[in-house]
């Protein structure tokens, strides 16, 4: 039985599956909100389905593959009538880490760029309307993404998608300047996920609050931030 409540905020978390995805689900969960989330294969049962059992209607899971364009149509025609209150996109893949750019495979190049800076950006675009006008629309982005602080090259391939992503979303913010919604590019830290892998720093579990804590501080303060998990600006 659902038990939605029109006086309790709602999240909607793309990609939450796994991995950081799952835990922001979780923590949102937790603080009290109402939480969709998808994934991408509804054939496969989740932690999220787990989440979703225990959650007393809270938690509800729906399915989405990024890549694949019809699907966010279709994701909002199911959730019309809802209203979203932050709607964040955790999206990301890389590969040949250690290859100079310009000699990276095509396909691997096109499969990195559209799961990562393509994709986001269509799922935002589709969903966007059902945010409310006080909001807050978020993507995962990666410090790894500042032009800035690229001392060092490799990871090249990700590097760029994660520039182009935050091009991409200061071109949706811009376009949505007059509106009073929040907007923001995360970039985490290099935290022990499938993709940030077992040499990392920091766990899942450290990781997670403070994020939650810099999202819900930006709530109801219209404008584009880049920002890491402290709350800090991140150099484009």
């Amino acid at each position: 039985m659902s038990s939605i409540n029109p006086d309790r905020q709602t999240a909607l978390v793309i990609g939450a599956s796994r991995g950081l995805g799952l835990a922001l689900a979780t923590e949102f969960f937790d603080r009290g909100w109402d939480v969709i989330g998808t994934v991408r294969n509804a054939t496969v049962r989740t932690q999220l389905h787990d989440l979703a059992d225990r959650s007393g209607g809270r938690v509800s899971v729906e399915h989405l593959d990024i890549n694949e364009p019809t699907q966010s149509a279709l994701l909002h025609d199911r959730l019309a009538g809802r209203d979203i209150d932050l709607l964040f996109v955790n999206a990301g893949t890389t590969n040949n880490e250690q290859t100079p750019i310009g000699v990276v495979p095509t396909a691997d190049f096109v499969d990195v760029m559209i799961t990562n800076a393509l994709s986001p950006m269509r799922v935002i675009e589709a969903l966007q309307d059902l945010v409310t006008p006080t909001g807050l629309i978020g993507a995962m982005s990666s410090g790894q993404g500042s032009i800035t602080n690229n001392t060092n090259g490799l990871r090249e391939v990700y590097r760029g998608s994660k520039a182009a992503l935050n091009m991409f979303m200061r071109s949706f913010a811009a376009r949505g300047s007059e509106t009073d919604r929040a907007f923001v590019l995360m970039a985490p830290g290099w935290i022990r996920t499938d993709l940030g892998g077992p040499e990392a720093p920091y766990t899942i579990e450290e990781s997670v609050p403070p994020i939650v804590d810099v999202l819900l501080s930006r709530l109801g303060k219209p404008g584009l931030e880049y920002l890491d998990r402290f709350g800090h600006t991140v150099p484009w």
